[in-house]
């Protein structure tokens, strides 16, 4: 089958660096540079999808569902990158956000001849995860019209799940598959057809916002402070004393000693501090309140 790519966006010719094999390397780096720069304002300009994707996904881990990321090349790496840093940051349960990419665990490090293309494989992938309609799907892809990506998006709709579509070509194959489309339209690679470029820094962004707000609205943040951080080396140890202690003004000592007693809950220890509630009583009153410590401050 022969495809045309001349219609997408993402694979067109850059005028602004149609010369650069000819630049010194600060110029050639300054293009780079400066296309790099629009790609911030093109993922400003669908904030409103991004947010109704987010409400989706806090609805759906609400009802014990999960975040599935689909995608191929550089678009599945991304998603796995995203949902591995799920679980040290934000203390999620390892299965809540999968990242799945076409070729499986070999496709992470190097290219799979032709896994893309297999439109039911994608579809395979989510059945052996036991995809429900409790779930929600990101389908990922710079070109909007991978087979791997749109069979992922059938079976996902197919389950009743809510789906989107990550693209950076408008009116693609997967944004009309979706139910949401996030479409930041990033426009030309600096080198032609190069969608790690461009397209895969949008795409990074928008998976960035997906995760990091569906964890805010679950409770995962209190301010600024990753209240569920896990810690799991020397460095996030000293994480959590410092989290203890930003969200509740004490000292080194006061922070370790509850967490000491909470057995490194972050959340847990910071409600003891500021309620004097010992470790059971305030690990209580966090579950009273789904882990959200606003509410459980005002009990």
């Amino acid at each position: 089958m022969t495809i045309d790519l001349s219609q997408l966006i993402t694979e067109g010719r850059n005028p602004a660096s149609q010369h650069i094999d000819e630049l010194s390397t600060e110029s050639m780096l300054r293009v780079i540079n400066d296309e790099d720069k629009k790609v911030a304002l093109a993922v400003e300009r669908i904030v409103p999808q991004i947010a109704q994707a987010v409400d989706a996904i806090v609805a759906a881990f609400a009802q014990g569902g999960r975040l599935i990321y689909s995608g191929a090349g550089t678009s599945g790496r991304l998603g796995i990158l995203d949902a591995s840093e799920c679980p040290p940051t934000f203390g999620t349960p390892r299965g809540q956000v999968i990242g799945l990419i076409a070729g499986g665990h070999k496709a992470i490090l190097q290219a799979v001849e032709n896994a893309e293309d297999n439109r039911e494989q994608g579809a395979q992938d989510l059945r052996d995860i036991q995809f429900s309609a409790k779930d929600v799907l990101v389908g990922i892809a710079a070109s909007g019209r991978t087979p791997y990506v749109l069979g992922a998006l059938a079976y996902a709709r197919s389950a009743g799940a809510v789906t989107a579509a990550l693209t950076c070509n408008p009116n693609s194959a997967m944004a009309q598959a979706a139910d949401i489309a996030l479409t930041p339209v990033v426009g030309p690679e600096v080198v032609t057809g190069s969608s790690r470029m461009k397209a895969g820094t949008a795409q990074k962004l928008v998976l960035n916002m997906l995760t990091t707000g569906a964890m805010i609205r679950s409770g995962k943040v209190y301010g600024n402070l990753m209240v569920d951080v896990e810690a799991t080396n020397q460095k996030l140890v000293q994480r959590q004393i410092n989290i203890v202690m930003q969200a509740t003004e004490c000292d080194a000592d006061t922070a370790s000693a509850a967490l000491a007693a909470c057995e490194g809950h972050c959340k847990t220890a910071i409600l003891m501090v500021l309620t004097g509630l010992d470790a059971a009583a305030a690990r209580a009153r966090l579950s009273a309140h789904r882990g959200f410590i606003r509410p459980a401050l005002q009990e």
